[in-house]
C-alpha cells in the first residue's frame, strides 16, 4: 500500500477508535438495539450488534494501538539504534513531541578503581533498574557504556522545558538514592543532559542525539549532579572556555582574577552577618566574567588550587582593611574546590595567612559544594575538612536541596550552617510547593542545630516569606550584588546608617 493509502487506513482508524472511545457513542449501540427489539425488528438488532464488533476491530486494526491520549512505539533495537529508532518515528507523527535524555554516572573510573569492573558492573545494573523505574511505560532506555545511559520519551504533544527539568531531577534523585553495596552504603551522583526532538535539518533524530551528547558534556563539566538542557550556543561557550584556559594563570598571577564580595545578612534584623567571596575575571577582550562563565576553564587548566589561594590571600587582606576602617564585617566565606581540600599543604597555608593577618579562624567560614561534602570515599577530603574544622573555622554547605547529602554526613563534618539553593528561593513567596520545601529543609536543620542561609532572593517579598518561614539569612541581588573589596566598607556604613534611620521611624510610629 502506498503512503497515501496507508495514511488514509491511519485516519479511519483514528476516526473509529475515537468515536468508540467516546461513552455516549457507545451507549447509543445497547439502546438502539433494544428499541429494535422491541418493535420486532429482530434483523435491526441483528446489525446493530454486529456493527459495534465491526467497528471495534476497525479501531483496533487500523487505528491507534492504545486508548490513551498518548502513544506508544517499541524501540527497534539496542543502545543508541534503539534510542535513534524511537526519535526517528515520532519525527514522523504529526503533532507528536518526544525528548532525548543521556545519563551518565558521575567519578566512573574512580568507582571502578576502588570497586573493581565486576562490582560495578553490578552498580550499572541496579542503576539502569532505578533509571527504568522512574520512567513510564513506552519509553526507551538503553546503555550506551559502562556509565552512561539513554532515554527517549513515548510520544508526547510537547516536551516543554519545564516538563523536561522535571523529568531530570527525578532521574538524579533515582540514582542518588542509597545504594548497599560490598557491606557501605553508596551515594552515586549523576550528570543529565537533555533536549526536546530537533525536527530541522535531513536527520532529526541524529541532530537530537547529538545536542544531548552537547548538553551532557556541559553538564559534566559542571556537575556532578548537573542537569543541562540543550541551546545552540553551547558549542560557542565551550570554545570560550577552551580559549580562557590558555590564559589563566597569567590571568592569576597579573591579578586580573580578583575577588568580589557578595554581603549575608541576618533575616530578621537585617544586619550584616559576612561576606561570601566571588571570583571576577576582568578579561582585555571579553569583558567582566563571573565565576561560572570562567571556573571550567580554571579547572580545565588544572589551576583551582592556584586560583583559590589567590582568592583566599584577597580575602583575607580584605577582611583586616575593613577591621582598619570599623566596617564591622563579622566574617568572610571562602569557597573551597575539592582539588584544593585534596591537597594536604592546604590547611597549613590557610593557618599561615590568618597569622600574617592576626584574624581569629572562626570569622573565615569554609564553604564547600554539596557534592564535595558527599564525597564521602575520598579519605583526603575528608581530613581536610576534619582539620579546618578543628582550627576552628566554621563550615558552610552551598547548593543544600539538589544533592544527596544525608544527615550523617552533616554530622559527621560538623556543618555550621547550609546555604539553600537559589532553585527554591526564587519566586518562594508565591510557589506554595518551595515554600514547603524550604519550611521543610529549615526544619531539620533546626532539628540538627544547624543555621539556614537562603542564597539568591531577589525581591522584598521573598525576603519577607523566607524570614516568616525561618530562615536565619540571606543572600542575593535582592540585598545586593557582588562588590570589589573597596566598595565594601562604605556600602556597609550606608546600610547602617540606613537600619538606624529605620528603627527609628518605627518607634516614632509606635511599632
Amino acid at each position: 500500500m502506498n503512503e497515501r493509502g496507508a495514511g488514509l487506513r491511519h485516519e479511519i482508524g483514528n476516526w473509529a477508535g475515537s468515536a468508540l472511545g467516546r461513552l455516549e457513542v457507545l451507549a447509543l449501540f445497547p439502546l438502539v438495539a433494544l428499541t429494535a427489539s422491541w418493535f420486532g425488528f429482530t434483523d435491526l438488532a441483528m446489525i446493530t450488534a454486529l456493527g459495534l464488533s465491526a467497528l471495534l476491530a476497525v479501531a483496533v486494526l487500523l487505528g491507534r494501538t492504545t486508548p490513551r491520549g498518548d502513544l506508544v512505539i517499541a524501540s527497534g533495537g539496542t543502545g543508541r539504534a534503539g534510542l535513534t529508532a524511537l526519535l526517528e518515528q515520532v519525527t514522523n507523527l504529526e503533532g507528536r513531541d518526544t525528548a532525548c535524555f543521556l545519563v551518565q554516572i558521575d567519578d566512573w573510573p574512580v568507582l571502578v578503581d576502588r570497586w573493581g569492573h565486576d562490582s560495578c558492573q553490578d552498580l550499572v545494573t541496579r542503576t539502569e533498574d532505578r533509571l527504568r523505574a522512574a520512567l513510564r511505560h513506552g519509553d526507551v532506555l538503553v546503555r550506551l557504556g559502562d556509565a552512561r545511559f539513554g532515554i527517549g520519551l513515548a510520544p508526547i504533544r510537547s516536551a516543554r522545558l519545564e516538563w523536561r527539568e522535571t523529568i531530570a531531577a527525578r532521574l538524579v534523585q533515582s540514582v542518588g538514592d542509597p545504594i548497599p553495596f560490598n557491606g557501605t552504603t553508596l551515594h552515586l551522583t549523576a550528570c543529565v543532559g537533555h533536549t526536546a526532538l530537533i525536527r530541522r535539518g535531513t536527520d532529526p533524530a541524529a541532530a537530537t542525539f547529538l545536542a544531548a551528547e552537547a548538553a551532557l558534556s556541559d553538564a559534566v563539566a559542571h556537575g556532578p549532579n548537573a542537569v543541562r538542557a540543550y541551546a545552540p550556543n553551547l558549542g560557542r561557550a565551550r570554545s570560550l572556555q577552551s580559549s580562557l584556559s590558555a590564559d589563566v594563570e597569567d590571568a592569576i598571577h597579573d591579578g586580573l582574577i580578583t575577588a568580589w564580595f557578595q554581603p549575608q545578612i541576618c533575616a530578621g534584623t537585617g544586619a550584616i552577618l559576612g561576606m561570601e567571596t566571588l571570583a571576577r575575571w576582568d578579561h582585555p577582550k571579553h569583558g567582566l566574567l563571573s565565576t561560572g562563565e570562567f571556573l571550567e576553564a580554571v579547572s580545565a587548566a588544572g589551576h583551582l588550587p592556584l586560583l583559590g589561594q589567590s582568592l583566599t590571600h584577597q580575602a583575607l587582606k580584605a577582611l583586616s582593611l575593613w577591621d582598619a576602617a570599623a566596617a564591622h564585617i563579622p566574617s568572610v566565606s571562602i569557597n573551597i574546590s575539592a582539588p584544593e581540600l585534596r591537597d594536604g599543604s592546604m590547611v597549613n597555608g590557610l593557618v599561615q595567612e590568618l597569622s600574617r593577618y592576626a584574624l581569629d579562624p572562626a570569622r573565615v567560614r569554609i564553604e564547600i559544594a554539596e557534592d564535595v561534602a558527599a564525597s564521602a570515599a575520598d579519605d583526603a577530603i575528608i581530613a581536610s575538612l576534619i582539620a579546618l574544622k578543628e582550627a576552628g573555622h566554621l563550615i558552610d554547605l552551598d547548593g543544600f536541596g539538589l544533592g544527596a547529602t544525608s544527615v550523617p554526613m552533616l554530622q559527621r563534618f560538623r556543618v555550621d550552617r547550609i546555604k539553600i539553593d537559589r532553585t527554591f528561593v526564587v519566586g518562594v513567596d508565591g510557589d506554595a510547593a518551595k515554600a514547603r520545601s524550604v519550611s521543610a529543609i529549615i526544619a531539620m536543620a533546626q532539628a540538627l542545630g544547624i543555621s539556614t542561609l537562603a542564597n539568591g532572593v531577589e525581591t522584598p517579598n521573598e525576603h519577607t516569606a523566607l524570614e516568616m518561614l525561618g530562615c536565619d539569612a540571606l543572600q542575593g541581588f535582592g540585598i545586593a550584588g557582588p562588590m570589589r573589596s573597596d566598595k565594601v566598607a562604605d556600602w556597609a556604613r550606608a546600610r547602617l546608617v540606613k537600619d538606624k534611620t529605620i528603627r527609628l521611624d518605627d518607634r516614632r510610629s509606635g511599632g
